[in-house]
């Protein structure tokens, strides 16, 4: 809603038929840049935050002085929304910037691990959160339903080695009910419970 028409979008894609792949083309009436934490512009390939700019944008947040000075920065606005640029010009979604965990200096998004985590098939449903550690900060957490009752935090653990970098494995795996996960009305996985669940266990 507060860029008044999608940054950017798929392709045309005719009824009956398989996507080929999910990337986005820029829309053509407005300017986005990827950017870092300190608002600098990422190299193709990397992730970075997307800001926008163009005629369609709104103008701010009624009565919000605080989130419009978090939002606007530099004339562009921060959506929150990390993606990554292909050589082709296209877009990927990676994260919320919100759910970035921050470990021993680098970023990990928790949609990288979640993907491998709920490819296998003796899991259901599953979200990576942070949580706090002496050592690194933060480290990414697992909480996974199964299907299969001998699944294993390790075995989940092994479905991710080789293909994400070391320090993005998961450092724990809690298996909880289908049921117990936090959702809001609209379904999504209140990942913030989680997080405080973890906090009360130390």
């Amino acid at each position: 809603t507060e860029t008044g028409m999608p940054p950017a979008t798929a392709n045309y894609v005719p009824v009956g038929t398989a996507p080929t792949s999910l990337s986005k083309r820029q829309n053509d009436f407005c300017e986005i840049r990827l950017v870092d934490g300190d608002d600098n512009d990422v190299p193709d390939g990397d992730p970075g935050e997307l800001a926008i700019r163009g005629p369609s944008l709104f103008s701010g947040y009624w009565n919000n002085d605080a989130a419009n000075a978090e939002a606007f920065r530099g004339g562009w606005f921060h959506m929150g929304d990390v993606f990554r640029r292909n050589p082709d010009g296209t877009l990927d979604f990676v994260d919320r910037v919100k759910y970035m965990i921050k470990s021993g200096g680098e970023n990990i998004y928790p949609a990288e691990i979640e993907q491998h985590i709920l490819a296998h098939p003796g899991v259901s449903d599953a979200a990576v959160v942070r949580k706090p550690d002496d050592r690194w900060g933060e480290v990414p957490v697992v909480f996974a339903a199964r299907t299969d009752g001998a699944l294993t935090g390790d075995d989940l653990i092994a479905a991710c080695a080789g293909k994400l970098a070391r320090y993005k494995l998961p450092k724990e795996v809690h298996f909880i009910d289908f049921d117990d996960f936090p959702r809001s009305t609209t379904g999504k996985i209140q990942r913030h419970e989680l997080e405080a669940r973890l906090t009360t266990e130390r």
